[in-house]
């Protein structure tokens, strides 16, 4: 009979980590007496970060005596307690290659119901002072997991633990766990693990997503050559008053490979050291010569609109980008402002080669006539179209696309929408169409991206710059979007720390190789890993948290 040892629980607090503050909610404590459980928590016990941790889904966090003995071995460590590792129910009995997900449970005057194994988070390693721990717990099989209250009552230290109903397909905690952050899935298993029907959401989303993606890596993870290669400009054309397009070939006349529409090419021109920068395709699918169009405002797109020339090369990436039409049935809105008309160009073009049956709205947003570029090339594509509808608005003359003008076009509701334009449009916009979808919302941001830093509330700094310190002395790291290059210093630890140095804007959560969230692509170069990452990422990208650069690397962040 498993049995319940203690009762443990904590409200978040603020900690130091890396000179940053850290809202957390990992201390706990064991109770004395009794303690309510409740829908979404403990009496007394709260989460730091709720969009990892806590709510109905993930009320109450198990741990097991056994796996904290087997910790005081791997880890050589004696200063363990009870609530340690974050749990609220430390737990004698009810081992993860047990219990399974579904499974129900009688505990003291409460019922319980397994929901998904702990979430992969650097706090456990930040609590233990052992920054490597989320990746073992996985590597190990050892997680713990999470209860749902099913009826909420007291619980207390010594209440018996009884099985009152066993989940479906009975999966355990543990191969759940497997499934989702080690290589060599079962589809089969993924199958069932997705049908599950008490698995928490986003676990159940993440195996239709490996479903979905069957033994192909996501779009925009195989780039069609390594690095840079040099590509030679074959035309020149001003499109508008800002936007000049150039078109790139194969310097031997060799096929370049498919770009699909909505992808972009990073540009590397010039300089000590060399900017690069990217730029969305405007020529669609299967085209003999790629085509980008540069609007001027800034280092790169100035040097791109004076000095480049018919019959010269420069180095160019391989086209990447996820912002890519979706294959279906369902309406098309291509919804853009001044040259974020450049990936929609390419979407339309796919359209038009297809003779898409699909139902398009075109709404493009320019200040004034002489900035409007492409306009002829895209009414042509749109004539072509069966079912398409066009709107254009020029903001000099008063016409904007506002919410209430998106609210008159009467735009399907069922639609797939992708829209491109500065970052307030694209936000301003997303909102208007509130109506959709969110997963029908695609957007495509070439600025930094946003931060996902779980539980950080300290705020980055203004704008990326130097470390501080001497200069480092080893490889280039780039970083393309934030503009800033910068050689390696060796007391760095990973790329993510030294983009943290540099303020540039970062996204992780485990911090150990395991959860992917700081998957970035690598433009450029290579990168050697340390720890090695629980399962690689697809060719050209990299695990920053855990990677340094193994020679000069120009990444897309």
């Amino acid at each position: 009979m498993a049995t319940l040892v203690s009762v443990n629980v904590g409200m978040p607090k603020e900690v130091a980590w890396h000179g940053r503050s850290v809202r957390t909610g990992i201390w706990k404590t064991p109770v004395p007496g009794p303690t309510m459980a409740r829908r979404l928590n403990l009496d007394g016990d709260g989460q730091g970060d709720l969009g990892g941790h806590g709510g109905e889904q993930r009320a109450v966090l198990v741990y097991q005596v056994d796996s904290l003995a087997y910790w005081r071995d791997q880890l050589k460590r004696d200063d363990y307690e009870f609530g340690q590792f974050g749990e609220n129910f430390t737990v004698d009995g009810l081992p993860d290659d047990e219990v399974c997900v579904g499974d129900r449970y009688r505990i003291g005057e409460a019922e319980f119901e397994v929901t998904q194994p702990r979430v992969t988070c650097y706090r456990l390693g930040l609590r233990m002072d052992a920054p490597t721990l989320p990746s073992l717990l996985v590597s190990h099989r050892r997680p713990g997991f999470y209860l749902r209250v099913i009826t909420e009552g007291r619980v207390a230290a010594g209440d018996e633990i009884t099985l009152v109903a066993k989940g479906r397909h009975a999966m355990t905690v543990a191969e759940i766990d497997a499934l989702l952050y080690l290589p060599g899935r079962d589809t089969e298993r993924l199958r069932l693990a997705a049908d599950i029907p008490a698995l928490s959401p986003g676990w159940q989303q993440s195996f239709r997503e490996l479903l979905a993606g069957g033994d192909a890596p996501p779009v925009g993870t195989e780039p069609g050559w390594a690095g840079f290669r040099p590509l030679r400009v074959t035309d020149l054309v001003q499109e508008s008053e800002q936007i000049l397009s150039i078109r790139l070939a194969a310097p031997d006349g060799s096929a370049l490979p498919r770009a699909e529409a909505g992808r972009y090419l990073t540009l590397r021109v010039p300089g000590d050291p060399a900017p690069v920068r990217s730029y969305s395709l405007s020529s669609g699918p299967g085209e003999p010569a790629y085509r980008i169009s540069v609007k001027r405002d800034g280092r790169v797109s100035s040097w791109l609109h004076a000095q480049l020339r018919v019959g010269a090369t420069i180095e160019v990436a391989a086209p990447r980008g996820e912002f890519v039409l979706d294959q279906g049935t369902e309406p098309v809105l291509l919804i853009s402002a001044g040259v974020g008309v450049t990936p929609m160009l390419a979407m339309l073009k796919e359209l038009a080669a297809e003779h898409s049956e699909r139902e398009i709205w075109w709404l493009h947003t320019a200040r004034d006539a002489s900035r409007l570029a492409f306009a002829d090339e895209a009414a042509a594509l749109l004539a072509s179209l069966p079912h398409a509808h066009s709107r254009i608005f020029l903001t000099a003359s008063g016409h904007r696309l506002t919410a209430a003008a998106i609210a008159d076009l009467g735009l399907p509701a069922a639609a797939s929408a992708y829209i491109c334009g500065p970052e307030k449009f694209m936000d301003d916009v997303g909102t208007a169409l509130a109506a959709l979808d969110p997963s029908r919302i695609h957007t495509e941001r070439f600025g930094e991206r946003s931060a996902i830093n779980p539980g950080v509330t300290t705020p980055l700094g203004a704008s990326p710059h130097q470390p501080p310190g001497p200069p480092g002395t080893g490889p280039l790291v780039t970083f393309a979007r934030a503009g800033l290059s910068v050689p390696w210093p060796d007391e760095q630890s990973s790329l993510l720390t030294l983009a943290e140095a540099c303020d540039v804007p970062t996204r992780w959560a485990c911090r150990t190789g395991v959860c992917h969230t700081c998957v970035t692509p690598v433009l450029g170069g290579s990168v050697t890993y340390d720890p090695q990452p629980l399962e690689m990422p697809s060719a050209g990208e990299a695990l920053l948290c855990c990677a340094r650069p193994a020679d000069d690397v120009v990444l897309d962040l």
